[in-house]
């Protein structure tokens, strides 16, 4: 993992894929990637906002000269960090697997604004997202949906260049998909890669999670891009599925003593197995709250889609764990 590297910005990855980094990678604080060759490009993500989008389009353009017309956009799924900047590129071909697109209208950027007017209002948990997504601006989004869907595998040509879409969802997301560049051996793995920031599974199963990784490093790749973080080798692709692994067999062992997910959550991230570890270092580790949850979903058979009165729900939890957690430091 190269952390020297790890600044706000546009990166060279090499043979015409670039990355545009967001330190510190927290909370809505996403990359997005391009690929380009012979005049044309491809972005992969947009960002949070509008101005965070066109502040990146406009690097890109300045650097770049096949971004000045960016032919194709993938959404690699339907968290609004990666797609609510969609309107700023409106005129391209906008491409998501069909699970994303139908997410994507479940909590669309009007929908987000509304929330974050009235989430003090909402006791702690929306108080703690409308702390946390308080530097971005959502009036004034435009839901821009996808116009183009698939399913499992898509192969894409940016000029002469081979592009793989590749759905291994759901796992954080239903719908998540990699973006693979064999001729530059370098994969754009999106929310499926969390560096140094402790990933949030919305979906699972975690097999599911940890499959997609296997994926990722089957694939042969030497570069990875992230969702949230630096760019990274494989070294760091294996510590996440270690993650994975550690915190099932410790959410199901708790579980089955008969502690809640939310009483689970809290033992492993108050506990000292996760500092040993070295994970307690990762950004974000309230999020342990649903990934256990999540993982509890699964073992009882109940997993499924969650509404608006459970996300406020887990915002809650995630408030309380991440208080209780700072004061511990």
């Amino acid at each position: 993992m190269d952390k020297g590297r790890y600044t706000k910005g546009l990166h060279d990855l090499g043979r015409g894929c670039w990355a545009w980094l967001q330190p510190d990678g927290g909370w809505g604080w996403s990359n997005a990637g391009l690929v380009c060759d012979g005049g044309e490009s491809l972005l992969v993500d947009t960002l949070f906002d509008l101005r965070l989008t066109a502040e990146m389009l406009a690097a890109m353009r300045a650097s770049i000269p096949a971004a000045a017309r960016i032919g194709a956009l993938v959404n690699t799924h339907a968290n609004g960090d990666h797609c609510y900047g969609n309107q700023l590129v409106a005129d391209a071909r906008i491409i998501a697997s069909r699970a994303s697109a139908a997410e994507m209208d479940e909590l669309p950027p009007e929908a987000m604004a509304r929330f974050m007017e009235n989430g003090r209002a909402m006791g702690p948990g929306g108080a703690f997202l409308a702390k946390i997504f308080a530097p971005f601006e959502f009036k004034g989004i435009r839901h821009t949906p996808p116009t183009e869907t698939f399913d499992k595998e898509l192969r894409l040509r940016v000029g002469g260049k081979e592009v793989v879409l590749i759905e291994v969802g759901p796992a954080h997301t239903p719908g998540d998909l990699i973006v693979w560049i064999p001729d530059a051996r370098v994969v754009l793995a999106a929310d499926i890669l969390f560096i140094g920031v402790t990933p949030i599974m919305w979906a699972g199963p975690v097999e599911r999670w940890i499959a997609a990784l296997e994926r990722l490093l089957d694939l042969g790749a030497e570069r990875f891009l992230p969702g949230h973080g630096p760019v990274c080798g494989p070294d760091e692709v294996r510590r996440l599925a270690d993650y994975w692994r550690w915190l099932d067999g410790a959410a199901r062992r708790r579980l089955a003593a008969g502690s809640s997910p939310t009483e689970a959550a809290r033992e492993i991230v108050l506990g000292d197995e996760i500092a040993d570890l070295g994970f307690a270092d990762w950004l974000a580790p309230e999020r342990t709250l649903v990934n256990v949850g999540t993982i509890d979903a699964h073992r009882r058979g109940v997993a499924g889609p969650r509404s608006p009165r459970d996300l406020v729900g887990a915002f809650f939890g995630m408030a309380l764990l991440a208080r209780d957690r700072d004061a511990r430091r």
